[in-house]
């Protein structure tokens, strides 16, 4: 990696770090800002949060193409603004309305910050590097989701509307720092894809003909939709209702994913950085696996107050140590099936399962968690397992260099495979 690109990389993870920053300074609260501080009541709040959602959905297919045709810092300066707008007009508004087009404009412009960073790290990383910047990347929103909420924290007052004023007002500068600091960057220049290629239709057709992609997004769902779509729905509903556990030690619990994360990412990269990618995947499902396993001996067993609290904790840092494995292996896989110029494509792909299963985790997990106690370990353990099932699975699609970029140091891996390896799997 030349200096000007490393450069360029050091300002692409300020750039992650920033945006967590303000994604954990306010989200948190938004729940009791909109129903309670402005007075809109349950259900709007409720809205608000699933208005982050539906956003995203709306807006991810057509970011893939955009930066495929643009290129992922125009997109990306342009979601910074909208996000930046959506915060600062949150912070004011006071209608039911206004807060959810507020929400609405943050929510997509949230979303497509993350394909565009992403396929910015991709254009400036060589294959034998990506994994470690995608580690870094996914060390930095964890710091800055976890520091931001630390500090937003402090800064909110229910009783006084203009915390709050101040709080989205603080996020918004933060996205308008960062697009004075992307502004001055230089990307290297990847291939863009002219001509038919990128039309809509014509660009998803050639994604759902590479059958590893297909599988990697099935892969996916099931990851979001298992682990990270039951953290602040199923998985602490069953904790509080099944297992007795209080508020402050569910709050120990996310502190202690956090803290996993943060204390074992570069440890575990090195663990990765050698292995299969679709192995590494695989054993991430049996961790997971034993992670359900200790929620339902937290919630099940009748182990007492003491051990329930201690399973539970440790259920959420085993999920962070399976998140762990997964930052430096998933990401790059990603690019590494996307054909030359079609990384933000891909990236937006990825990105709109993730948020799907992010739509539907909590709406399944939080009902099940809280009154099907049983049932409801049993189907998440069963679909960790499930994970490694299909983790096997993608191996046998992807080539040796895909797969495990280390078995080959003094080569690159090309996005997508050779010419030959592509058609044969069309």
């Amino acid at each position: 990696m030349t200096r000007g690109v490393g450069a360029v990389m050091r300002r692409i993870h300020v750039g992650n770090g920033l945006s967590a920053f303000g994604l954990g300074f306010t989200v948190p609260y938004l729940y009791v800002y909109v129903a309670q501080v402005r007075d809109l009541g349950a259900m709007t709040a409720s809205l608000v949060l699933a208005v982050f959602a539906v956003a995203a959905l709306i807006v991810l297919p057509f970011a893939g193409r955009a930066i495929v045709r643009r290129g992922p810092l125009p997109v990306l300066i342009a979601a910074l603004l909208t996000a930046a707008l959506g915060a600062l007009s949150l912070g004011v508004a006071s209608t039911a309305a206004a807060v959810l087009l507020s929400a609405g404009a943050l929510g997509a412009g949230q979303a497509v910050m993350q394909p565009a960073l992403a396929t910015m790290i991709v254009d400036c990383s060589p294959a034998g590097t990506r994994s470690r910047a995608f580690a870094t990347q996914f060390f930095l929103q964890n710091l800055g989701l976890g520091v931001g909420g630390l500090i937003g924290g402090h800064l909110v007052d229910a009783s006084r509307a203009s915390s709050f004023t101040l709080l989205f007002a603080i996020e918004a500068a933060m996205f308008l720092v960062l697009v004075v600091i992307m502004a001055t960057v230089r990307v290297p220049q990847a291939p863009r894809i002219a001509g038919s290629v990128t039309k809509g239709r014509g660009s998803w057709r050639q994604l759902l003909r590479n059958r590893a992609m297909v599988q990697l997004c099935v892969l996916g769902f099931v990851l979001f939709f298992a682990c990270y779509g039951q953290f602040e729905s199923g998985l602490s509903a069953y904790g509080v209702e099944a297992a007795g556990i209080s508020t402050s030690a569910l709050g120990t619990a996310l502190a202690a994913n956090t803290a996993v994360i943060v204390v074992a990412q570069f440890a575990v990269l090195r663990f990765v950085e050698r292995r299969r990618r679709s192995r590494v995947i695989a054993a991430v499902g049996l961790i997971w696996a034993l992670a359900w396993l200790t929620a339902g001996y937290a919630g099940l067993a009748n182990a007492g107050q003491t051990m329930a609290t201690a399973a539970f904790v440790s259920t959420y840092a085993l999920f962070g140590l399976g998140e762990a494995m997964l930052s430096p292996t998933v990401a790059p896989l990603v690019a590494d099936l996307a054909p030359d110029g079609m990384a933000g494509q891909y990236n937006s792909a990825f990105a709109l399962v993730k948020q799907l299963a992010l739509a539907v985790g909590p709406a399944v997990g939080g009902p099940l968690g809280a009154s099907l106690h049983a049932p409801y370990i049993v189907t998440f353990l069963l679909m960790s397992l499930g994970i490694s099932v299909l983790a096997i699975r993608l191996g046998r699609q992807l080539t040796s260099l895909q797969n495990q970029p280390s078995s080959a140091p003094s080569r690159v891996v090309a996005r997508g495979g050779t010419p030959a390896e592509l058609s044969s799997r069309a």
